[in-house]
Parts: C-alpha cells; structure tokens; sequence
C-alpha cells in the first residue's frame, strides 16, 4: 500500500483515521474518497523520458480543486505558448538536447488540459509587469505570448492580474509560487521552482506562509480588467 501497488479501501481509511484518533472528520472523507483502484493518468506515459516532479505536478494539477500561481520574470507555465516554452527550455542549465526540450515543452502545454477541460479548474495566475516584457524567443514570440495572455483570460476560471512596476516592493523574493488547493486544506501542495528541480511543501505552516505571500501580492496586483488594459500596451510597444 506504501508503494502504491496495492489499493486501499475507504474502510480502512475511516479505521485507521478512528485507531490514530484524528478528528478531522472533513480530512478523513476526503482521504477515503481518494481510495480504490487509480486510473493510470495520460501523465504516466511520460515516466520514462521526463523527470518524476514534472509527473507529480502534472497529476497534482489533475487532481486540484483549484489553483493559484505568482510570477514576477516568467510567464507561468500553464499559460505559455508552445514557442514561449521551447525558449524557456532552451534556457535549462544544463542544456537540454533538442528532444528533451521538444518533449518538455510538449508536456507543459499538455498539461493545460486542465484549464479547458469539461469542467476546468479553476486558475488565478499573478504576474508582474517585469514578466510581460521578457522577449523570450524575440519580438514575434513574444508578441504572440502576450496575445495568448489575453486571449485565455476571456475564460471565467481563468483570471490574469498583473503587479504593475509601480506597485514598488512585493514578498517572496522574486520566486514563483504555485499553490494547488486539495480538496480540503490539510491536503494542499506548494509548489516551488529551484535550480535543482521541482520542490513540493505540504507541511501546514509552509501552506500558511505561502497563502499569505499570494494574497499579499494578490493586494499590489491590478483587477483584471486593467490587467488586460496593461498587457494590451505592452504589445502594442513590442
């Protein structure tokens, strides 16, 4: 059952929570209804060519009830074109070979199924003005990233706000953050980018910090419509 290959049973869930004493009762449905035999996701064929964290996160935004990211030099990656990610992968140090990059970048825009899917989740992607003006790939690839920004914020679980460069100082040090919500609190995952791969927090405390970095930078961002206003005079000066 540890290692995955063995399912468990929502009785023995609801009889382990009962014999450890845990009187999180919302907690507790909610791992027993997780519980039985798991689907093999489409993430799965990819196990032997792309790195274990970027499954993890694929299956993470599959199973989120809702998600919210913040970035400050970079477009997010469940935003990015096709073009802008294959630049931002031809960037990895060390260098990836053409086709990781190619596999990389197919992957990441795969993963965007979640955000149009039959019922999408829900998506609240920060982003700050230094972002918009990165020309990834040059003018032309920018442009049309920048396009993409606003095209996919016309839909209603998708919303863009942007940290315009008078907001002045904001937390977190410049690092993206990726928050998934699970389907009650104790069961939501951070995500962190490093330069050593994928990192994920779960710990309640880690949780805590990271929501009040998000609604802290939440308060410096723009409502959406002068988002959309912002990012559209960035393209017309790029």
């Amino acid at each position: 059952m540890e290692t995955g290959r063995l399912p468990v049973s929502a009785d023995r869930v609801r009889t382990m929570a009962c014999r450890y004493e845990c009187p999180d009762k919302e907690l507790v449905e909610a791992l027993a209804g997780m519980t039985g035999e798991r689907r093999r996701g489409w993430w799965e064929e990819h196990r032997d060519i792309l790195p274990a964290g970027l499954l993890d996160l694929a299956e993470l935004e599959h199973h989120g009830t809702a998600l919210r990211t913040a970035h400050v030099s970079g477009v997010p990656g469940l935003l990015q074109t096709l073009d802008h990610a294959r630049e931002v992968f031809h960037q990895v140090v060390p260098e990836l070979s053409p086709p990781e990059v190619e596999h990389r970048a197919s992957f990441r825009v795969k993963r965007q199924a979640v955000l149009f899917r039959k019922n999408p989740v829900q998506y609240r992607a920060i982003i700050h003005e230094a972002a918009l003006h990165m020309k990834f790939g040059g003018c032309e690839v920018a442009r049309r990233q920048l396009k993409h920004l606003l095209k996919v914020s016309e839909h209603p679980n998708i919303s863009i706000h942007v940290i315009p460069f008078d907001a002045g100082g904001y937390p977190g040090a410049g690092q993206p953050v990726y928050y998934v919500h699970g389907p009650v609190p104790p069961l939501d995952t951070v995500q962190l980018d490093q330069s050593h791969g994928i990192v994920l927090l779960n710990a309640e405390a880690q949780l805590d910090k990271y929501r009040k970095v998000l609604d802290r930078l939440m308060a410096l961002s723009l409502i959406e419509l002068d988002s959309r206003a912002l990012i559209h005079h960035v393209i017309q000066s790029t």
